[in-house]
């Protein structure tokens, strides 16, 4: 198969759905990992070809959703600086932090730019030399390399006036403090797709190795997805556990050697603050030596060292992101969370679970 629409396929998604249920191994709860996946599955309500007793949740894999409340309120804060010019991915402009969103910054005269790469970003400074462009670096190893590249341009062309405000995450350190933590009762995981691109597989092997967890990669489509539930299922059954590829079109066993060049180049390992999983060690990244003089979190020291500590919300993100709660339990869901209204990221985001559970029902 090579179409998209070969993924979707009516007849082989029956056939897939009819070979579930021949392995049904009793009540278990399976966690995709990935925001994408979260989507994908509500859109193609796969979740009703499931056998009994299987379910799937959610897991902190949106990379909007996983954002924490503090880098959005510090990246808000250089939004009042004359000089500043905020560059964002569209989904992070109605995210709330602490008391504003990005949003609400631009309509009281903050400069707010949504760019579609962060080269857009590199740019956006070089058309405005008065003043500092700061681009809001958000997502998993799938989204650093452009955030690389956009740093190796402006450095090469003395682009002075850009910095990256870092919130890059990596997600195996995430998984192994999700599943550490004990909270989480999940009989296996559906592995990001986009993330193993870069990764390999072979960055997952610590999941059955340390926690006895069935684990599959997989791709986006219903076909793709339905054979990592199969995956998962058959492990299950036949009492083992390793890290299956059902994504093969596009992710290998090993890394993809020249992003990891592209990466260890520009960025560090660092600890990192999650939405709903807290500060992590070496689950994030910041800018090497090299590349130090375009970080904003430098540029800007001072600005960022008032920022308040963020305030608590309502809002429940952080156990949905946690697998521990659903879009629906959650007291504000539908009610006074809404895409209208939203009162966190996860009603947000293009990939967020409360978003999908909105637009295509639980």
């Amino acid at each position: 198969m090579s179409r998209r629409e070969d993924f979707r396929d009516r007849a082989l998604v029956q056939e897939l759905a009819r070979r579930l249920q021949g392995l049904a191994v009793g009540p278990v709860t399976l966690m995709e990992v990935c925001g994408t996946h979260t989507m994908a599955v509500a859109r193609f309500g796969l979740k009703a070809l499931l056998p009994p007793g299987v379910r799937l949740v959610s897991g902190p894999g949106c990379p909007v959703c996983v954002t924490d409340q503090g880098d959005i309120d510090a990246f808000l804060a250089l939004g009042h600086l004359p000089e500043v010019i905020l560059a964002t991915f569209g989904d992070m402009v109605r995210v709330p932090g602490s008391t504003t969103s990005l949003e609400e910054e631009r309509a009281r005269g903050a400069a707010v730019q949504v760019v579609y790469s962060p080269l857009d970003a590199v740019e956006l400074a070089k058309r405005r030399p008065e003043r500092q462009v700061v681009f809001f670096a958000v997502g998993f190893e799938t989204t650093m390399p452009a955030t690389a590249l956009a740093l190796k341009s402006a450095a090469g062309e003395q682009v002075d006036n850009f910095s990256v405000f870092c919130v890059h995450k990596t997600m195996p350190q995430a998984l192994r403090a999700l599943l550490t933590c004990g909270e989480v009762r999940v009989g296996g995981l559906l592995l990001p797709g986009h993330v193993s691109t870069i990764t390999g597989t072979a960055a997952f092997d610590f999941l059955p190795r340390e926690f006895g967890l069935p684990c599959a990669v997989t791709g986006f489509e219903p076909v793709d997805i339905l054979l990592g539930v199969e995956a998962l299922l058959r492990q299950l059954k036949e009492g083992r556990a390793e890290v299956a590829n059902a994504y093969p079109r596009a992710v290998g066993r090993e890394p993809n050697p020249r992003a990891v060049a592209l990466l260890q180049e520009v960025f560090a390992p660092a600890e990192a603050t999650w939405r709903g999983l807290g500060r992590i060690p070496a689950s994030g990244v910041t800018l090497t030596p090299a590349y130090a003089a375009f970080d904003a979190r430098r540029r800007f020291a001072e600005t960022l060292a008032a920022v308040p500590p963020p305030r608590p919300r309502a809002c429940r993100c952080g156990e949905v992101l946690r697998g521990v709660l659903t879009p629906p339990e959650c007291p504000l869901f539908a009610a006074a969370c809404t895409p209208s209204q939203p009162q966190g990221p996860c009603m947000v985001s293009g990939e967020g679970a409360c978003a999908a559970a909105f637009k295509y029902g639980s």
